[in-house]
């Protein structure tokens, strides 16, 4: 659920708890987690600290469904062994999640999430409760509808990816309403600038589609490669190697993420461009 270092929604406190916010249906609220002697427990502040505490189960994972994932290759099984816990939670947000996807589209990380925390810290406002300094709640769409053209640009989003958070507003509460990762998927992907890498980034966030692939993904298909057969390949070779877990593609691609070796650097990484300076 954090988008970067620093994300203004997310902390990991010193005592161990984990931080976030959340623009609930019932307004912002301030989430707390904590695990101590094997139990979890939450707090919450805010409208919407009752909508945060009855939905943090979902969170957590209670939703993950395994059945029907069994790992066809040595590197899953070990990845699958080590991080038994491992579970695909949901948020229940679609736009929540669609805004810092979109940021990231076709972007160095870092450009996208330095996009959000500007977004958040000009636009968002503050947590509810003793959250920790900085804590930020995410603005909601009628206020991205409102930012005016300079504004994304300061925050480093260029016009394109500015429109398709815009015009992805307008439809943010057709969004939250469709219902299942299916019917999301195709109502995500009939709006303009969002295509099946980032209904994919939102899907996994907001649904907890285990197997909501992200394909396109500069690094994944490379990364998949090289774990499963020792070779890098392209996203059809992707989605080949990952046929057989249908339903846990992106289960795996996480499993993968964790515990995978990735290939080899072929040359320098790319720069992070500042689209504030153009």
């Amino acid at each position: 659920m954090r988008h970067g270092p620093g994300d203004p929604a997310w902390r990991h406190t010193p005592d161990g708890a984990f931080w976030r916010t959340c623009a609930t249906p019932d307004g912002p609220g301030t989430l707390r987690v904590a695990v101590a002697d094997g139990r979890v427990t939450g707090a919450a502040w805010g409208p919407g600290a009752g909508w945060l505490l009855e939905t943090l189960p979902a969170l957590l994972g209670e939703d993950d469904d395994v059945s029907g994932f069994v790992p066809e290759h040595e590197v899953v099984r070990r990845a699958a062994k080590r991080h038994e816990g491992l579970r695909i939670g949901r948020t229940f947000r679609v736009f929540e999640s669609l805004v810092p996807a979109v940021l990231e589209q076709k972007v160095v990380s870092e450009e996208g999430w330095r996009a959000w925390r500007w977004l958040l810290y000009h636009y968002g406002e503050p947590a509810p409760g003793p959250a920790p300094e900085g804590m930020r709640v995410f603005p909601g769409p009628e206020v991205c509808r409102s930012i005016p053209s300079w504004d994304w640009h300061r925050a480093g989003a260029e016009a394109v990816r500015a429109r398709t958070i815009v015009n992805a507003a307008r439809y943010a509460a057709r969004l939250e309403a469709a219902g299942d990762s299916a019917a999301t998927d195709l109502l995500l992907r009939a709006l303009p600038g969002i295509g099946v890498w980032t209904s994919a980034e939102v899907r996994q966030r907001s649904h907890g589609d285990a197997d909501a692939l992200s394909v396109g993904d500069y690094h994944l298909s490379s990364l998949v490669g090289w774990a499963l057969t020792g070779r890098r390949t392209d996203d059809a070779g992707m989605l080949r190697l990952l046929a057989p877990y249908l339903g846990h593609r992106h289960r795996v691609s996480r499993l993968l993420r964790s515990d995978g070796e990735r290939p080899p650097a072929r040359g320098p990484r790319a720069r992070v461009r500042d689209y504030r300076s153009f």
